[in-house]
């Protein structure tokens, strides 16, 4: 290497690390990513948000030692497996664990905005199951 030069950055070293680990995390995230969410699907994040936040407003500001929190890590894996994993699932994650807020619905909005984003990206199918069609015959 004599009398060459090595440049390990053009100027932007920050940019292009923060970059680079935004594709690195997002690569493993995308596994994550439904290729289609059906309503199915839907009512059950629906089912699972809105059972978490009930459990943890019944069980009060204080919960039980460690239970809310569990029930907020499953939430994030149920939710996040079913309807695709959105960055507005971390500030919900992370709001459950400041006092009193876990007392709000946060998880049922957090959902209801993400399917309001899937949607828009045209990934909630919004056909019903196919009807059987049968040709009535007269029975003589």
């Amino acid at each position: 290497m004599a009398g060459r030069r090595v440049v390990w950055h053009d100027g932007n070293m920050g940019a292009r690390i923060a970059s680079g680990l935004f594709d690195s995390i997002w690569s493993k995230l995308a596994r994550w990513q439904p290729t289609r969410v059906t309503r199915a699907d839907v009512r059950l994040a629906y089912a699972v948000a809105v059972t978490v936040d009930v459990a943890q407003f019944l069980f009060g500001p204080f919960g039980w030692a460690g239970f809310d929190e569990i029930l907020d890590a499953i939430a994030m894996i149920v939710v996040s497996r079913v309807i695709g994993f959105h960055p507005l699932l971390l500030p919900t994650f992370v709001l459950e664990f400041v006092p009193f807020t876990d007392m709000l619905p946060t998880w049922t909005g957090c959902v209801a905005l993400v399917v309001r984003a899937r949607r828009r990206q045209g990934l909630v199918s919004d056909d019903a199951a196919p009807a059987i069609d049968v040709k009535a015959k007269r029975v003589e």
